[in-house]
C-alpha cells in the first residue's frame, strides 16, 4: 500500500464507565487514555497518518488537553456520528478529501479505548493488508464456549473462537465501497460491513493485554499490564 492512515474512533459517550467524562479522556498512568492510544500508532514503523474522530462538543476540551499534557503529536481530527457506522463513513468521507482516490491506500480503524495494542501487532497487520486487502486483530478464545439454541445451549469447539480486536485494516477502495451500503443492524465492526461485500477476512494474532476499557476497572487492569 502506498499511503497508510488510521481512524481512532474516539466519539463514544463512555455511558458504562460510571463517569460523566467518556472514557477515552480519563486518565492512565497520568495521562488521558487516547493519548496511549495515539502513541501506539505513532511509534509503530509503518507510522500511519493519524486521524482521530471525536464528538464535536469535545473538541475544545481535547485540545485543551493537548496544551495541559504537551501532547504534541500530529494528528487531525474528525467528528463522529450518531452510530459507529457513521462515524467511520464521516472518517472515509475526511480522508477522501485528503487523498480522492483510496485506492491502493491502507486504512485501519481502531478504537480510541484500546491503548496497549502492541507496535508490532500494528506493523504485522499493516504488512498483511497489502496481500489480503482485510485484516483484523484477534485472539483465540481460553474459555469454553456455549452457544444458546433456544432453550438449550450446545457447547462448540474453543479452537473456532476467535474474540475479535482492533486494528482492523483494509484497502482504502474495498472500505469505501463497504461503507457505500445501508446500515445493518448485523454491522457489529467493520469487517461485518466488508465482508458483507462478500470478502474474506484474514485474521492476525492479537494479544490478551489489547483491552477495551469499558469498566471502571479496566482502567486498574491496563494500568498493571503498563507497568508490565
Amino acid at each position: 500500500m502506498d499511503q497508510n492512515f488510521v481512524l481512532i474512533v474516539a466519539a463514544g459517550k463512555g455511558s458504562r464507565m460510571q463517569s460523566n467524562l467518556p472514557k477515552q479522556y480519563l486518565l492512565l498512568e497520568n495521562k488521558p487514555v487516547l493519548m496511549h492510544t495515539i502513541e501506539k500508532f505513532y511509534a509503530s514503523e509503518t507510522k500511519p497518518q493519524l486521524i482521530i474522530a471525536i464528538d464535536s462538543e469535545m473538541e475544545d476540551f481535547w485540545k485543551s488537553l493537548c496544551e495541559q499534557y504537551h501532547f504534541t503529536i500530529p494528528h487531525s481530527i474528525t467528528y463522529g456520528g450518531q452510530t459507529r457506522f457513521q462515524t467511520v463513513e464521516k472518517g472515509i468521507a475526511f480522508i477522501k478529501n485528503m487523498r480522492p482516490d483510496l485506492s491502493g491506500s491502507a486504512i485501519a480503524i481502531h478504537d480510541g479505548a484500546r491503548p496497549l495494542i502492541h507496535t508490532t501487532t500494528i506493523d504485522l497487520a499493516f504488512e498483511k493488508v497489502k496481500t489480503s486487502k482485510a485484516v483484523i486483530v484477534a485472539r483465540s478464545s481460553t474459555d469454553s464456549v456455549r452457544v444458546s439454541t433456544g432453550t438449550n445451549t450446545q457447547a462448540i469447539n474453543r479452537n473456532q473462537i476467535w474474540l475479535v480486536q482492533t486494528p482492523q485494516i483494509f484497502e482504502g477502495g474495498l472500505l469505501e465501497r463497504a461503507y457505500k451500503q445501508e446500515e445493518e443492524p448485523t454491522f457489529t465492526d467493520d469487517a461485518s460491513v466488508v465482508e458483507k461485500l462478500g470478502h474474506a477476512i484474514e485474521i492476525v494474532m492479537g494479544d490478551y493485554r489489547n483491552i477495551k476499557i469499558t469498566y471502571p476497572e479496566d482502567l486498574e487492569i491496563a494500568e498493571i499490564y503498563l507497568k508490565m
